[in-house]
């Protein structure tokens, strides 16, 4: 039995058929998918065993498709709380351990008690143990040393570090666009 459409999401690439994002992966809902095929904005690169009708035709559900138009990556992500964790890879700075994102929250270096600011160069992914341990103090003073400094990532820096984190569900025809650095089975 196919599964129901809103099952069916359809990985987006752009023009040069690598994915917008990697993490979060590019996904569109079967409706706008559809809805950009019919703009001529997207060619269908593969589709879902699925086909959805109206009363004046049918169409099957695309799984992957690509921007007919390259759209250029942008040069400087955005600050935010998840682009710091995805940039520190979920991973705690001060004990090394990986951690859901709900079990991680942001430390400031030089806190803000003491002059520091809110800025990719100051702020680094900690789990809620080792920033409190820290609490308002200097690493060199409490001996908490992060173990990569922070710095402001490129953009392909973080789409490097997002595809090491798989999504949920990976539909088959979405293999060889997602991993390129996979080795390949002997034929």
């Amino acid at each position: 039995m196919a599964p129901p459409p809103d099952h069916c999401p359809a990985l987006v690439l752009n023009a040069d058929f690598r994915p917008l994002s990697y993490f979060p992966l590019s996904l569109w809902s079967w409706q706008e998918a559809v809805k950009a095929v019919f703009l001529e904005r997207v060619n269908i690169v593969s589709h879902y065993d699925r086909v959805v009708r109206s009363p004046s035709f049918e169409v099957r559900l695309p799984s992957v498709i690509s921007l007919k138009e390259f759209i250029p990556a942008t040069r400087r992500p955005a600050f935010t709380r998840f682009n710091v964790f995805l940039r520190d890879r979920f991973t705690c700075q001060y004990c090394g351990r990986p951690f859901p994102t709900h079990d991680l929250t942001f430390d400031h270096v030089v806190p803000r008690s003491r002059g520091g600011r809110t800025t990719w160069e100051n702020v680094i992914t900690s789990c809620s143990a080792c920033n409190l341990a820290k609490g308002d103090r200097l690493p060199h003073v409490c001996g908490m040393i992060p173990l990569s400094p922070p710095f402001q990532p490129s953009a392909y820096e973080l789409q490097e570090n997002g595809r090491a984190f798989p999504p949920n569900f990976l539909h088959e025809s979405w293999r060889d666009f997602l991993y390129w650095d996979t080795e390949l089975d002997p034929i």
